[in-house]
């Protein structure tokens, strides 16, 4: 059974399960990739997993995000498609980190 996803805005808070050895990422994109699924492999696995960029407003802004609310601390190979390697990031343990994908913003 394929997934279904509802288009909508989110304006909802995301609860981050972070601590320990866990923390989260959050890889900021354009608008064109709402609704794009980005994957992840921890460093030198073919394991991957993913999440979907969301329409994401607070504060009086609007912005496109995909957030993974508790990985396990590491390095992460980011994915731009089936086989290219778009970049890497090094997720801690009780932290967020951050990745810009956003043209204005250098991405």
């Amino acid at each position: 059974m394929s997934e279904v996803h509802v288009q909508r805005v989110h304006t909802e808070n995301v609860v981050l399960d972070i601590g320990g050895d866990i923390g989260a990422l959050v890889i900021y994109t354009d608008k064109d990739r709402d609704n794009d699924e980005i994957e992840l492999s921890p460093k030198g696995s073919s394991a991957r997993f993913h999440n979907q960029v969301h329409e994401r407003q607070f504060n009086g802004r609007t912005l496109f995000a995909a957030v993974y609310p508790g990985i396990h601390a590491g390095e992460y190979d980011i994915w731009a498609d089936e086989s290219t390697v778009a970049g890497s990031i090094t997720v801690a343990g009780g932290q967020v980190a951050t990745v810009d994908w956003r043209r204005s913003n250098g991405g």
